[in-house]
């Protein structure tokens, strides 16, 4: 799925990146433990952690792109945070479980542990 289809799969929206990005395969966490602990790089990360160590976690693992839930007014040292890694993010409205079960009924799967 590119980060277009995604966002309007969400009823979200891109606010910074590549909106042609292909990702097929995400992972949905707020610990970022979990994220350096199984992530693999390419996959997008849903969170809800509206913060800035989501954008670093995702620079040090190889994650293009963050998926912010649970509201859209993401703040801008975020974002601009995001810009500067090259790091795609969007942002919805909706709950971390309604996000990635619509993604996952269009095609989006998960990553695999062991």
């Amino acid at each position: 799925m590119t980060l277009e289809e995604i966002a309007s799969t969400i009823e979200g929206v891109v606010l910074t990146g590549d909106g042609k990005l292909e990702i097929e395969k995400a992972v949905a966490t707020d610990l970022m433990s979990d994220v350096l602990a199984f992530a693999e790089p390419g996959v997008l990360l849903i969170t809800g952690l509206h913060s800035p160590q989501a954008v670093r976690t995702a620079m040090v693992v190889g994650i293009p792109a963050v998926l912010f839930v649970r509201k859209k007014d993401i703040p801008e040292n975020i974002v601009k945070l995001a810009e500067e890694c090259n790091i795609a993010v969007l942002a919805t409205n909706l709950s971390m479980f309604e996000t990635c079960g619509r993604l996952f009924l269009k095609g989006l799967k998960p990553i695999r542990r062991g």
